[in-house]
């Protein structure tokens, strides 16, 4: 009898919950959605403007190259390593409030970045900015999962993916003008600061607008497999954005190697604490499901693109020594399809249905080729280089709300923050591997040759690589719509 009036009460918080989500008039869903976005934003705008500023930072801290690269490393692999558990904290916790949580952690850990009077200081600011980012983030994709219907999602999710296209621009391009201008007497400080004020408005039209939606019944943190998890993700992404640059030393193989029987460890504690009725962090059974497994498996490979990033701005600087500003000025035919094209998404989606992601992996095959044909025998980049740019971006726009949306869709609300934790652990999972191993293509065709040319050729190659890997996703694509069109046998729908 006990359990029973448990089992009702419980339900009826979920469908009070339910009610409350569902009552939300469409300015305040808005509003709420303006304050997720910024959350969506600042991340990925760290990656972005800190690049630039590497060299006034050497200067004024007068840090090491060895810092300078953990400055970047450091923070992309404390974002990525804990980005899964971010999500699941959501769903046990609350998403808004580990949206809060994470959002007052990175605005204070900005502070610290901006106040840093040594490289070492600046470093743990970032891992602290790593860390607070990964609870803040999956809280973005997984609230508006829940508080927007399936028919509003492909609209959202183009405005979702705009962001990254904005952070792109503004990481470029106003990160150059915030090192140029040297705001309120400050220099390379300036970047960081940035981030208080943006986030503190975010941090209160959260407060007001975002809805909270957590389980009824709260579970209790899976610690053994949090702590293997960040494990087996540490022994990966680490070595990946440390490994290039220490000459791959045998500590990052061993790593690699490790990292085997720590995820073996983790599968079977998983399995342990599900089969005694607890609940584990991963719900394995996430990976049976054949959307999931080929979203993330399209996912991974599409984000490899971020390779794109390094070599360019080392080919641009480096290789025919151009400023900081110029190069991200360079990049803005991409940024700005990327942009145009994540509005435009939901419009095309609706004419194209699934689609979309073979004409979006299409164009940034196709752009990626071009862009490579274009540079041969051209002393610098010239229209045909910046049109075949504009068309991957486009490209990149289509295929990033698209093939996030399609791993979301193929589970239960309640497993959003888990899901999008894991999606978006995937995307910087396969960012790490597409520096370290198409940057290391890059940088092996160059060798110790210093010309232009040389620069443009080991560019070059990159730009192959990415290409041929677009191809084999927009096949992955093919195949998954072909499958969705199948009759199933099976629901997958989890109860």
């Amino acid at each position: 009898m006990e359990n029973a009036v448990t089992i009702e009460a419980s339900d009826a918080k979920k469908q009070a919950a339910a009610e409350r989500v569902g009552a939300l008039d469409a300015r305040t869903r808005s509003l709420a959605l303006a304050a997720l976005l910024v959350g969506a934003f600042l991340p990925p705008l760290d990656f972005f403007i800190v690049n630039l500023a590497l060299p006034a930072i050497r200067s004024g801290l007068h840090a090491s190259a060895s810092q300078l690269q953990l400055i970047i490393s450091a923070y992309a692999s404390a974002y990525a390593v804990f980005l899964i558990t971010g999500g699941r904290l959501g769903d046990l916790y609350g998403r808004k409030r580990m949206f809060m949580t994470g959002m007052g952690g990175f605005v204070l850990a900005s502070a610290l970045c901006g106040l840093a009077p040594s490289g070492g200081v600046l470093i743990a600011g970032r891992i602290l900015q790593g860390i607070t980012a990964s609870v803040m983030a999956p809280q973005v994709l997984a609230t508006i999962r829940t508080v927007f219907s399936d028919g509003e999602l492909t609209r959202v999710m183009g405005l979702y993916g705009s962001v990254f296209g904005l952070s792109a621009i503004a990481g470029q391009l106003g990160g150059g003008a915030l090192i140029t201008l040297h705001p309120f007497g400050l220099g390379w400080q300036s970047i960081f600061w940035i981030n208080v004020p943006i986030g503190a408005v975010a941090l209160i039209g959260a407060a007001k607008f975002v809805p909270e939606t957590q389980p009824a019944q709260r579970a209790r943190i899976d610690v053994a497999g949090v702590a293997l998890l960040s494990l087996f993700l540490a022994s990966i992404i680490y070595p990946l954005t440390q490994g290039r640059e220490a000459g791959w030393p045998l500590w990052t193989y061993l790593s690699f190697l490790a990292s085997v029987p720590i995820l073996a460890a983790f599968i079977a504690a998983e399995n342990r604490i599900a089969r005694s009725g607890g609940d584990p962090l991963i719900d394995l059974t996430l990976f049976q499901r054949s959307p999931f497994v080929t979203g993330l498996a399209m996912t991974f490979l599409f984000y490899s693109i971020s390779a794109f990033f390094l070599t360019f701005g080392v080919y641009l600087q480096s290789g025919l020594g151009w400023s900081p500003l110029a190069s991200g000025a360079a990049i803005m035919p991409f940024a700005g399809g990327f942009m145009a094209a994540s509005l435009y998404s939901a419009t095309l989606a609706k004419r194209v249905g699934a689609n979309i992601l073979q004409i979006g992996f299409g164009m940034l095959s196709l752009g990626f080729a071009g862009a490579m044909l274009a540079l041969r025998g051209a002393d610098a980049p010239g229209l045909a280089f910046y049109a075949a740019l504009l068309c991957a971006g486009l490209g990149q726009g289509f295929v990033l709300p698209s093939v996030v949306r399609t791993v979301l869709a193929s589970v239960d609300a309640s497993q959003a923050g888990l899901a999008s934790g894991v999606v978006t652990s995937t995307l910087q999972i396969g960012a790490a591997v597409g520096v370290a191993a198409i940057g290391g293509v890059f940088f092996t065709v160059l060798g110790h040759r210093t010309a232009p040319a040389s620069y443009a050729t080991a560019f070059q190659s990159t730009m192959a690589v990415l290409s041929v890997l677009q191809l084999v996703c927009l096949l992955l694509a093919a195949f998954a719509a072909r499958k969705k069109n199948r009759p199933e046998r099976e629901s997958f729908r989890v109860s």
